[in-house]
């Protein structure tokens, strides 16, 4: 809350994408949507035409090399991240993005958001 007793709201989420924004990609990514599984399989297939991969990132401060997003088996999406020969698969939800993040990555913030906002 601020000074005047007022709710403060959050606008700029992580690397500058605006909660309004976030909300009309998630209402473009599952507005045919009838369920969850439908809804995430929406936010797939924005991925899969916009999100410019593979790019790189860091996580727990060694650099890997996010090659491919994927379904998880509870219908979440996952980063297929690659370091070297080693595959892992990470949650959308616990990805860090590059700064500057990759083109289409609005669409992982978006796919975050909704997934928060459900939980």
């Amino acid at each position: 809350m601020d000074r005047s007793g007022k709710r403060k709201s959050k606008t700029k989420p992580a690397h500058g994408w605006s909660t309004k924004h976030l909300d009309a990609l998630v209402e473009e990514a599952t507005i045919d949507a009838h369920d969850d599984s439908e809804q995430a399989s929406g936010f797939y297939a924005m991925m899969e035409n916009d999100l410019h991969l593979p790019f790189e990132t860091e996580i727990l401060g060694i650099a890997v090399t996010v090659e491919s997003i994927d379904f998880s088996g509870d219908d979440a999406l996952v980063a297929v991240c690659r370091k070297g020969t080693h595959r892992q698969r990470i949650s959308l939800l616990d990805l860090p993005l590059p700064k500057p993040p990759p083109e289409g990555a609005e669409w992982i913030a978006a796919y975050c958001h909704w997934r928060r906002s459900a939980m």
